[in-house]
């Protein structure tokens, strides 16, 4: 196991999950340990503009247009990723498996075409570990209630939510010793606990 993993944070809106990645790269900073936070779509100055156009709230791309754009993103952080590959730590809000659950599992474009691009851009670049956040519907309105602002992917309805987490769920279960699964309902305190722990395991 590399001591410079790649750990993501996925899970859906209201999930947690930028909470805790805020957590751990706090603690990382504290200890004096050398990591980058990026977030998808985001990450690189580029990034960040595509992210702007697909989170706009006046966009209203098609599905296809969508899943191009958020693969676009991540082209552009591809400098930004391979600089960084087993030299420091990354921690990633957002990667591959929400390309996957989101336009395969709640849109249904198909999935061999996500996979194969996906491959073409990261090449040799393997994540180590994913913490998966789930939460259940009143949980997510309660906490979506509390944002100041609302983007795009923040306004569709709990039947595509609950489509999308169910696949996060699929992804998991394949891929058991690399995942942890967090339930974002229970003890904030004891959730960061149970991460931490984990971290900590990744990069001693």
């Amino acid at each position: 196991m590399s001591k410079k993993p790649i750990i993501v944070f996925e899970g859906i809106e209201g999930s947690g999950k930028s909470s805790h990645i805020n957590f751990v790269s706090n603690y990382l900073k504290k200890k004096k340990i050398k990591f980058i936070k990026i977030r998808e779509p985001g990450g690189s100055k580029s990034s960040e503009k595509i992210r702007r156009l697909i989170l706009n709230n006046k966009s209203d791309f098609n599905k296809s247009t969508d899943l191009l754009l958020y693969l676009a993103a991540r082209s552009e952080n591809l400098s930004l990723l391979k600089k960084n590959y087993k030299k420091k730590i990354i921690l990633i809000d957002r990667f591959v498996d929400s390309t996957i659950a989101y336009q395969h599992y709640g849109f249904g474009v198909d999935l061999s075409l996500i996979e194969k691009i996906n491959r073409y851009l990261l090449k040799n670049i393997k994540i180590t570990f994913t913490f998966l956040n789930i939460v259940n519907q009143k949980n997510m309105l309660t906490r979506l209630k509390k944002r100041k602002k609302l983007n795009r992917y923040d306004k569709f309805n709990f039947i595509f939510y609950n489509k999308v987490q169910k696949g996060f769920l699929k992804l998991a279960k394949r891929k058991t010793k690399i995942y942890k699964i967090v339930d974002s309902n229970k003890d904030l305190k004891k959730n960061k606990e149970i991460i931490l722990n984990k971290v900590k395991m990744l990069i001693k």
